[in-house]
């Protein structure tokens, strides 16, 4: 049964098949190939929604199969859409971070859909506006997709001035009113505390984000609460975050050990930074798991296989892109509607099972 734009035409014989695909494929050329109307083909290549599943998918796969190639002048001229979504993000990186991962998540979500990703980066030592201006002022995309907010993050600010869709990942002071998913860092840092605390750590070492971005604030917010409620002694590694290289963090953490600061409980908020302070742990002759025990979150499941003693937590970086690329089109395709929005909340469920 076919929905009532489904007309159908007579299926083409495989002459007539060669003859259409010789020359550029065109909207009409799947038509033909797929015995529907041409505004049918362009209405499942947008991905119609009351065009059926079925009908989207055989278009998609002939449209794979002969090569065709959307006319994005004539889509931008039809519509005032690149289908572009832009993903911004920083060139600075720690080893083993989820960059890449994000990247793969936000592709998979555009899969299948008439919007393609764009990867927009940029220097440490350049201005995090640069990139969104340019975005905006050529209108190279429909939407941007962001990570590493602050509070009073300018790009949220300049982008919800100027109407120009978006998605975040990590929240601001006016998240109620934009789209986004983020990690809850608050109850991350809170659940790491109550952990540690089980196991009778009462001086804990917390390897915190940048305190600039939200997620750091937040981490740190939820340690401090938790240590004051159970009556453990939470401190705040300085010197170094869990963005820092590796060999940075490391440092800092072996000075901390090394002034006699008393320390049998470690947070860390990446994998690198846990790296270090498994490293510093060991150099200092302590024993984890033993002596000392880590906690830290993680996008990719390797800490345990390291050292199994390590407590973790799973950050779904996966669903993360996912969830922010269908975010990003709907701020594009439907305006009024209200922004999609995620919190992913650890809890003690949330510990690594190997």
């Amino acid at each position: 049964m076919t929905t009532k734009d489904e007309t159908t035409k007579s299926t083409p014989s495989d002459s007539e098949k060669t003859r259409q695909t010789r020359k550029q494929p065109t909207l009409k050329t799947i038509a033909g190939l797929t015995g529907l109307a041409v505004p049918t083909v362009s209405r499942a290549l947008g991905g119609a929604s009351d065009i059926s599943l079925a009908t989207r998918a055989r278009v998609r796969a002939v449209a794979d199969e002969i090569g065709y190639v959307p006319n994005r002048a004539g889509v931008r001229l039809r519509t005032g859409r690149t289908n572009v979504i832009a993903l911004v993000l920083s060139t600075e990186h720690e080893v083993m971070n989820h960059t890449a991962k994000l990247i793969s998540s936000v592709a998979s979500g555009l899969r299948d859909t008439p919007f393609h990703l764009n990867i927009t980066p940029y220097f440490g030592d350049e201005d995090p506006m640069k990139p969104i201006r340019y975005i905006v002022e050529t209108r190279s995309a429909d939407a941007v997709i962001f990570n590493q907010t602050r509070p009073e993050d300018p790009r949220v600010a300049y982008l919800r001035s100027v109407g120009f869709p978006f998605a975040t990942h990590g929240r601001t002071i006016w998240a109620e009113e934009h789209a986004y998913y983020d990690y809850d860092n608050a109850a991350f840092g809170a659940l790491g505390v109550a952990e540690l605390a089980k196991r009778g750590r009462q001086d804990i070492l917390l390897v915190a984000p940048p305190t600039e971005q939200r997620y750091g604030q937040d981490m740190i917010d939820g340690a401090m609460t938790s240590g004051q409620a159970l009556g453990v002694n939470v401190q705040v590694l300085s010197g170094a975050t869990s963005d820092n290289a590796m060999q940075q963090t490391e440092a800092a953490i072996d000075s901390y050990i090394a002034a006699g600061k008393p320390v049998d409980g470690l947070i860390c908020g990446s994998n690198s930074s846990s790296i270090a302070a498994m490293s510093s742990v060991e150099n200092a002759g302590l024993v984890l798991g033993d002596t000392v025990d880590l906690f830290s979150k993680e996008a990719i499941p390797i800490l345990k296989r390291i050292r199994p003693s390590i407590l973790t937590v799973h950050e779904d970086v996966a669903e993360t892109g996912v969830f922010l690329a269908k975010a990003a089109m709907t701020a594009v395709l439907t305006p009024k509607e209200p922004p999609m929005q995620f919190l992913e909340v650890p809890t003690s469920a949330s510990l690594t099972q190997y």
